[in-house]
């Protein structure tokens, strides 16, 4: 009988306090199986804002030294920049590289770190996107459209798959404390999803979630009554066939709250962390400490059966390095570097790897010519991204740019390319995962997209 309760209560077919949305909304959180066999159950992505170099990070390039001083040769022809340094001379890497574990995969001494977790990593070093500027690079990375007003992939995620904790939002997201991404919300936005599906944004710091505990003198019985009785008045409001409204996702919203106070809390708490695995993540290091923190509350959090967290390392400039890239990047990669390896160890020994997807990226890299003296403008048209566990084939290449990093040139990937590729580790078809509007089957990856094989284990 425990076990049947714990199923209809899941099903939304038994009722419990407060008063489901189930009845009113299909529940579109409800757990659901995807169309193949799935190897990542959760979503961890690291969103590098501002556009990490992949010529100083991930992506050596012997003739970039060799011509490093000399404007790029005419031979890799006409490219679009946005501030005209086309003919700006090339500038070598600003940290040398080295292989790393069996793979023996080339990283850059800006991320030791990182680099140990070599053979754990499918590096993509032939992506590429559509636009040169921020926000249009960040929305197509995210919803996969250069324009706003598109769910993004957290939104697809929580859509096809539902969650796995009715008691935490499915979609967490996490921006810098210090500024948030050119683009700002739509990027992580439910679009003409309900809004059930955006993501929800937990700040840094020592009270990510506001709001949590009740006023003094309100008991949680009292708090539940009001929830009730601000529900029943909105569903007076709610027309049949409007199960996908916005009222209805604010209904859905004041109760996972209202759930939310008897769970959060105890996941946003690390008291009962050991101090190994507080300084795996640099919670002992100052420069470590902001994003080391939201490293570990992400795996908290899929440990917890929330699908997808999306963690914004970068303010509104982030890692956009105009001028003096190597100042710009030492101090971004020393504050990031740690907590990414621990996240990647932390969920190995912890066997959550496997079901977990860990994505690294930004919305594009940089160019390899200078800008000014010492800075790098932006590079749409390749760059370099990674995939770890759920699935992953670890310590693998696939796709290169060209001589000097300028162009993705074989196996080449487009961002739609990426973006089927995760929906496939999650066991979706991307060509079916699809959401009527106007009489049109939308997709996360529009009319493109190709699952890159060479990706998967």
């Amino acid at each position: 009988m425990l076990a049947l309760t714990s199923l209809l209560q899941q099903q939304g077919l038994l009722a419990d306090h407060p008063p489901s949305t189930e009845h009113v909304t299909n529940n579109p959180l409800l757990p659901k199986a995807p169309h193949l066999p799935a190897r990542a159950r959760s979503v961890i992505f690291l969103f590098m804002s501002g556009g990490p170099s992949h010529v100083d990070l991930f992506d050596p390039k012997p003739d970039l030294i060799r011509l490093a001083g000399s404007p790029i040769p005419d031979s890799f022809g006409a490219f679009q920049t946005r501030r005209k340094v086309a003919k700006n001379k090339l500038l070598a890497p600003v940290r040398p590289f080295h292989q790393h574990g069996q793979s023996g995969i080339e990283i850059s001494e800006f991320l030791p770190n990182i680099a140990q977790c070599a053979d754990d990593i499918c590096l993509l070093r032939g992506c590429y996107g559509d636009s040169v500027t921020h926000p249009e690079s960040v929305y197509l990375m995210n919803t996969g459209s250069i324009l706003m007003g598109r769910p993004s992939l957290g939104s697809w995620v929580t859509y096809g798959l539902g969650t796995e904790n009715r008691n935490m939002p499915a979609f967490v997201v996490m921006p810098d404390p210090k500024g948030w991404v050119k683009g700002g919300a739509p990027a992580w936005s439910s679009g003409y999803m309900p809004s059930v599906h955006q993501g929800t944004i937990l700040r840094g710091g020592e009270s990510p979630i506001l709001h949590l505990r009740n006023p003094e003198g309100i008991s949680p019985e009292q708090q539940g009554r009001t929830i009730d009785f601000v529900n029943a008045l909105n569903r007076e409001n709610l027309a049949p066939g409007d199960e996908g409204s916005d009222l209805a996702a604010r209904i859905a919203a004041y109760e996972l709250a209202f759930r939310m106070q008897t769970q959060a809390p105890e996941v946003v708490d690390i008291s009962r962390e050991s101090n190994a695995t507080r300084n795996l993540y640099g919670l002992d290091r100052k420069q470590t400490s902001d994003f080391g923190l939201r490293c570990l509350l992400a795996r908290r959090m899929v440990e917890r059966g929330v699908r997808f967290v999306q963690l914004y390392c970068g303010d509104t400039n982030g890692w956009d390095g105009h001028a003096d890239v190597e100042g710009n990047h030492s101090q971004l990669c020393a504050a990031s570097d740690l907590p990414v390896a621990g996240l990647l160890r932390d969920l190995k020994s912890r066997g959550l790897l496997d079901s977990t997807l860990v994505i690294w990226g930004g919305e594009f890299g940089r160019m390899p010519m200078s800008e000014g003296s010492d800075g790098r403008d932006h590079n749409p048209h390749g760059f370099s991204m990674w995939l770890a566990g759920g699935g992953v084939r670890g310590g693998t290449l696939p796709g290169t740019t060209d001589a000097v990093g300028l162009r993705a040139e074989h196996d080449k990937m487009h961002v739609h390319d990426v973006h089927a590729t995760i929906l496939r580790l999650l066991g979706f078809d991307h060509t079916r995962l699809t959401y009527l509007r106007n009489g049109r089957e939308e997709r996360l990856t529009d009319v493109a997209g190709r699952v890159i094989e060479k990706a998967l284990a």
